[in-house]
């Protein structure tokens, strides 16, 4: 089982985030978002080890930022958060993963999914919310029955120490990581290490 941190951008705590090894960290590129990037210093990011794969997350940005983030930060992957289409995910394989989140509710149908299923590598399910993703609220796993593609997915949307345990019992055979945010911090983009590491316990001791 994959584990992601996302919504990083304070020095101290990124280091103390890579000392646990997660898989991937995630570094939101979406002005609107409290956990944007703007500001942070450059070689913070290029710097991280590269065991780890730094995640840029876009919300319907334009191709050429995209382009050029990818650049200047030296990411492995990036996370399109908007109505970005397979053929707008399709660009960047040849470079970089390419993870399409996608906000699940009880209606969402996964048929969906189908026109994706070869231009990515990862599909990310979050709950729906209007402020794509970080909202701490969980959605029914239930539905993740209805999914049957075998790209694989990363499962986000309010996880947190006190349902975790309830994650180990997912068995679907597509089911890849986990995205960990706002449950695990005392501020936007500012993570409990405490917290994670008791996270990072649970996941790691029952796969």
């Amino acid at each position: 089982m994959k584990i992601k941190v996302c919504g990083l951008k304070y020095t101290d705590n990124i280091k103390a985030i890579e000392a646990l090894k997660p898989d991937y960290m995630g570094f939101i590129c979406y002005n609107k978002s409290p956990r944007f990037i703007g500001g942070m210093d450059d070689d913070e990011l290029v710097n991280i080890p590269t065991d780890i794969i730094k995640v840029g997350v876009f919300v319907d940005e334009d191709a050429d930022t995209i382009s050029k983030m990818i650049y200047k930060y030296k990411f492995d992957a990036i996370q399109l958060h908007g109505s970005e289409s397979p053929q707008f995910c399709d660009m960047y394989r040849h470079e970089v993963q390419v993870i399409k989140a996608f906000g699940v509710d009880k209606n969402f149908d996964f048929s969906r999914l189908d026109a994706y299923k070869n231009n990515v590598d990862h599909f990310l399910f979050d709950t729906k919310t209007p402020a794509h993703g970080g909202s701490g609220q969980v959605f029914d796993w239930s539905i993740l029955d209805k999914y049957k593609l075998d790209v694989p997915f990363f499962l986000s949307g309010g996880l947190g120490l006190d349902n975790l345990n309830e994650v180990k019992e997912i068995t679907h055979p597509a089911f890849y990581g986990v995205d960990l945010n706002s449950k695990f911090e005392t501020e936007p983009a500012m993570k409990g290490i405490n917290k994670l590491t008791k996270a990072f316990d649970i996941i790691r001791s029952g796969y």
